[in-house]
């Protein structure tokens, strides 16, 4: 689930890059984290709790 803000952003992403669908957009951009994650951070083993997965960080949608 995406707070309006997210969906936001994720819309704006979109139409940026031309993208055919919110879907495909949200699918593009899980595609490229996966990149960045294997090739930049690797896998820690760290445990998250999923509230610290987001789209926007939540002081930078206070500022909108």
């Amino acid at each position: 689930m995406l707070d309006d803000h997210e969906l936001e952003t994720v819309d704006d992403w979109r139409f940026r890059n031309r993208m055919p669908t919110r879907a495909a957009a949200i699918r593009e951009l899980i595609r490229r984290g996966l990149e960045v994650r294997d090739e930049e951070l690797g896998e820690t083993g760290e445990e998250r709790a999923s509230s610290e997965f987001r789209v926007v960080d939540p002081k930078e949608a206070r500022r909108a």
